[in-house]
């Protein structure tokens, strides 16, 4: 038996890194996953997962009518939704405000906000009235940057920020009925991308050492893998185990907040 037996859930942004883990989990504890990914490629490798188990929609999560037709994929494969997964985003490489140029800033701001909050939103507004019916649960991946500063620029930093605002809204807005929760991880190797604005949307997260940046940043010592941080999203998505929850942001960042980020210089 698993927490997510009977279970259906639609992930956004599945085809790789996080998104990717939290189906893998999601499907080994017992739920029907359906999944709304961008790259046809990443999409295709979801469907080999378990085609009985797995829905792809292929679209964009900035574009409602595409949340839309993915809530509607699920459904009409799994025959309702329990859990929407918010997940799809971007990062901004840590850019600082000195360092980005004037003439982007609007068109990266535009970029960023509009997958990392926008297609939340959209998520949200497409899937509700199907979570209604289930008495369902609402999942945003927030960030280690949606409490601390340093886990990225002024731009991601601020639309981590929004998600925290994000949740506690729509967790007031929708009860009783649908319980509304976050995840804010830390840093993984994962195929996270940057805004094409400024010339990043081919430079991907893994690309750099990653495990070494995370681990002189944890308290904990240790580098981490996307799957150590899919369980907290099991668990928000669990009627058994999280029913009292809404409202709330799991961090699960390795500890950044009681000791503070360490410089990454030689030791």
């Amino acid at each position: 038996m698993g927490w997510l037996d009977d279970t259906v859930a639609l992930v956004t942004g599945a085809g790789s890194g996080l998104g990717r883990a939290i189906a893998e989990r999601f499907l080994a504890e017992g739920a029907h996953v359906g999944a709304l990914e961008i790259d046809p490629a990443k999409a295709n490798a979801l469907r080999a997962l378990d085609r009985g188990r797995v829905r792809v929609t292929v679209g964009d999560a900035t574009r409602l009518a595409d949340d839309e037709r993915a809530v509607a994929d699920t459904v009409a494969a799994f025959g309702r939704l329990d859990v929407f997964v918010g997940n799809a985003g971007l990062w901004d490489y840590g850019l600082s405000l000195d360092a980005l140029p004037a003439a982007r800033i609007g068109a990266a701001f535009d970029e960023i906000f509009s997958l990392n909050v926008k297609a939340y939103l959209l998520g949200a507004k497409a899937a509700v009235g199907a979570l209604r019916e289930t008495k369902g649960a609402i999942v945003f991946t927030v960030s280690n940057a949606g409490f601390w500063p340093g886990g990225g620029g002024p731009l991601y930093t601020a639309s981590k920020h929004a998600v925290v605002g994000l949740v506690k809204q729509l967790a007031y807005e929708l009860a009783p009925d649908v319980r509304v929760n976050g995840v804010a991880p830390g840093g993984m190797p994962s195929d996270l991308r940057g805004p094409r604005a400024l010339g990043l949307a081919d430079r991907s997260w893994a690309s750099m050492p990653v495990d070494r940046i995370v681990e002189r940043f944890s308290p904990l010592e240790r580098p981490f893998a996307a799957s150590d941080y899919a369980g907290h999203y099991v668990l928000l998505a669990s009627r058994a185990n999280a029913a009292s929850v809404t409202g709330s942001v799991h961090n699960c960042d390795g500890g950044i907040g009681v000791r503070g980020r360490r410089e990454l210089g030689p030791r």
